[in-house]
């Protein structure tokens, strides 16, 4: 297959795309940065290129006598001190790669993108495809709006002739997340630092899927589409339910209002020290990251594995990871929490106050 650059390989997805790239027979190169974390790579026989992806020169060298390109680089955050920064990586780092692949003329180019780049879907338990037009940049979160801005940057040279095809990676879940940033849920899960939780749903897809997705993508994907890599909508609750049948812990007693919520939130944004949650963070939660995968695997010939093995993995991970840890952590909810939840269930079953509390959930 030649010789395939790999941007963000020593990350979750990247990794496991690193895998099944040297299965298919590439010769491959991986950008790495000062400091990165190799741990994920242990064992497999790759070249590593020093490489800033806003730095042009150094993206040029990094793609002398290269192909194939497959770009899993990101920032994600939902800090908001990281905004700049992951407009920097995620747009400004995203044009810079494809105008120097379109430049060099590379025979094709994947683009590891998001369902943050299409938005949540438009009202609660509704889905989204493909086709669903961008309206999230009115909840004013920063991933998402560099996400789809990132996007919107590769179908613009794809327009101009880059072979660029797009896949959509919802919330993935397994093994290897070292930074915890896509399953860090579980963790804090597994730590029982979930005390509360809003009304709300999202999409969980194995990681070994979606490095199966970005392959094939590469070899049958159409230039210029976008294909959403997603296998099980969840509820939080739903979800919530099969992580403490897995793993014994207890889940979260307490489901909060969304206005509630937000005013927790902002309360502790105005404390010193950093929030245990924040603003932007309930905002995200309440949204319905729920989509269709049948582009897909109509398209691609793409089949996710099951669910319940995906969050199985992940669990396990976690807990042979860091087993200690996990013992010393509290595996039953405060009576605090739970008498709370209890007075909030009280209230819903009110005539008239129930239907507000249940109003504000959505």
């Amino acid at each position: 297959m030649g010789k395939t650059l790999l941007t963000g390989g020593t990350g979750f997805i990247g990794s496991h795309v690193a895998r099944r790239l040297l299965e298919r027979g590439d010769e491959v190169r991986i950008t790495v940065r000062e400091g990165s974390k190799l741990e994920n790579l242990k064992g497999l026989d790759y070249q590593a290129v020093t490489c800033d992806l806003l730095d042009r020169r150094s993206v040029r060298r990094a793609l002398r006598a290269v192909d194939r390109v497959v770009h899993c680089a990101e920032l994600a955050s939902l800090a908001r001190r990281d905004t700049d920064r992951m407009f920097e990586v995620n747009v400004l780092g995203t044009r810079t790669l494809f105008e120097e692949c379109l430049r060099k003329g590379v025979e094709r180019v994947v683009h590891t993108s998001s369902v943050a780049a299409i938005g949540p879907a438009p009202r609660p338990r509704a889905t989204a495809d493909e086709n669903q037009i961008f309206t999230a940049g009115r909840l004013g979160i920063p991933y998402v709006n560099s996400k789809h801005e990132a996007e919107v940057e590769a179908m613009r040279l794809a327009a101009q002739g880059l072979p660029v095809v797009a896949v959509n990676p919802s919330w993935v879940f397994g093994e290897g997340d070292i930074y915890a940033t896509s399953t860090g849920i579980v963790k804090r899960f597994l730590l029982g630092q979930i005390p509360a939780y809003v009304s709300g749903g999202v999409n969980v897809v194995d990681v070994n899927d979606v490095a199966d997705g970005v392959l094939q993508a590469d070899e049958r994907g159409r230039i210029g589409e976008r294909y959403i890599l997603g296998n099980r909508n969840y509820t939080h609750d739903r979800l919530f339910a099969d992580m403490a049948r897995i793993s014994g812990v207890e889940p979260p007693p307490l489901r909060l209002p969304a206005g509630a919520a937000l005013r927790v939130a902002q309360a502790l944004e105005a404390m010193p020290g950093r929030p245990p949650i924040t603003v932007l963070e309930v905002k995200a939660a309440t949204q319905w990251w729920t989509y269709k995968n049948a582009k897909a695997k109509r398209e691609l010939g793409w089949t996710p594995s099951p669910h319940e093995d995906t969050v199985e993995a992940t669990i396990a991970w976690y807990l042979d990871r860091e087993s200690e840890r996990f013992k010393r952590a509290r595996r039953s909810q405060p009576i605090g929490y739970k008498a709370a939840a209890g007075a909030l269930g009280a209230l819903e079953s009110l005539p008239g106050i129930g239907g507000l509390i249940r109003r504000s959930y959505d």
